[in-house]
């Protein structure tokens, strides 16, 4: 009912978008997983160059979404071994450093919760990292140090591959997996400990389901997850849960939610197939001038736009997501990690960053209070970072 009188009474003024536009732009922002770093190395583009129709993201289109602090993934996949990982993902942090440090008066690299309110204050747009897979510290406690000391605030136990010291949610579930050891190993948990110390957010997204237990039981602060959707309404490997959203409600932690249109609708898989097998001669011409399936995949899906935007899921469908989680443990555990630019595919609206403001939108249309639009769209995270942070004299 509440949601009704509230359409009634904004639609025919044109006071929605205002309220909506006004509440985004004053509230902070804050997206917890974005991949343009790996873009920027593997497509040789610049964060502080237009890419419109290249990237979900870049310099000028983060101001334009109101993204306030944006986490900056460091990754690579587990073909990156032993004296490989580490150096990529020192890489990739120096290529965040250059753009910051050809923009001073727009970029700051945050490592602390008063940097983070300084970039805010000045309206710069504050860069943190977070790496994406525990591979990359190459089973060395030392290189965990090494890149919390660069910036690294938060580190995902795994990607898709398991580490000898951590099995990850994609590994786990196949059927082929031989490990007898699911989990974390002595190791694995002093990795976990270390994180704790350093005041390095532990992050579960991608980890198997027994890391995932190994991991929250053994951390003495809040956990995030944070790029992962729920596993109640789409059932796939890398999403969350129940009895795991609870547990990291009980943790006090945060679950940001992954845009990619796979985890949100488990129904886009079929529609995608079908979209590949129609346009398969194509694709595969395609592919013998280019094998990049990416490139593939963006081809055709600009070349048939109206049928690539029917196949992806309504906007809606991501805030079923939030209520779901809302409901089952309350909105301080909830916020957004969009896995821009590491996704093939979002639901409907959310084409790059500049579509941030209509998730404000959207949450206003279902009864969400301004109090609790500023929760999920950073405060939670703010609340995880500080009770993370160590205090170093």
């Amino acid at each position: 009912m509440l949601k009704k009188i509230f359409l009634l009474l904004c639609l025919p003024t044109g006071l929605c978008a205002q309220r909506y536009q006004s509440i985004h732009k004053s509230a902070l922002v804050i997206d917890t997983h974005n991949d343009f770093l790996t873009q920027a190395l593997e497509k040789n583009v610049r964060f502080d160059e237009p890419l419109k129709g290249r990237t979900h993201s870049d310099l000028k289109r983060m101001s334009e979404g109101g993204i306030d602090i944006q986490v900056f993934s460091i990754w690579c996949d587990g073909s990156y071994g032993k004296d490989k990982a580490f150096a990529r993902a020192n890489r990739e942090i120096d290529t965040l450093n250059a753009y910051i440090a050809r923009h001073p008066n727009e970029m700051m690299l945050v490592k602390t919760p008063k940097e983070l309110q300084l970039a805010v204050k000045q309206k710069k747009l504050g860069a943190m990292i977070g790496v994406e897979g525990g591979h990359m510290i190459e089973d060395d406690l030392s290189y965990l140090d090494r890149l919390f000391a660069r910036g690294a605030r938060y580190m995902t136990l795994t990607w898709n591959n398991s580490t000898s010291w951590a099995t990850s949610a994609m590994e786990e579930t196949k059927n082929s997996f031989k490990n007898p050891k699911k989990g974390l190993s002595d190791f694995g948990i002093k990795v976990v400990k270390r994180m704790n110390e350093l005041g390095m957010i532990v992050d579960l997204s991608h980890v198997g389901e027994q890391t995932f237990w190994d991991a929250i039981n053994t951390s003495t602060k809040p956990v995030i997850a944070s790029h992962s959707c729920v596993h109640q309404i789409a059932p796939v490997f890398r999403n969350l849960n129940d009895e795991q959203i609870k547990a990291i409600g009980k943790n006090g932690g945060v679950i940001h939610l992954n845009f990619f249109s796979g985890f949100v609708d488990t129904a886009y898989d079929a529609r995608i197939k079908a979209f590949n097998a129609k346009h398969k001669a194509e694709r595969d011409t395609i592919m013998l001038l280019n094998p990049d399936k990416n490139f593939a995949e963006e081809y055709l899906a600009e070349k048939y736009a109206d049928e690539a935007k029917d196949i992806r899921p309504p906007l809606s469908m991501l805030l079923d997501h939030i209520d779901y989680i809302v409901k089952l443990i309350g909105v301080d555990h909830v916020g957004l990690g969009s896995d821009f630019d590491g996704i093939s595919s979002a639901p409907q609206q959310l084409d790059d960053v500049t579509s941030y403001p209509l998730i404000t939108k959207a949450l206003l249309e279902r009864g969400y209070s301004k109090k609790d639009v500023r929760k999920i769209l950073g405060e939670n995270f703010v609340r995880v970072f500080k009770q993370n942070y160590v205090e170093r004299k």
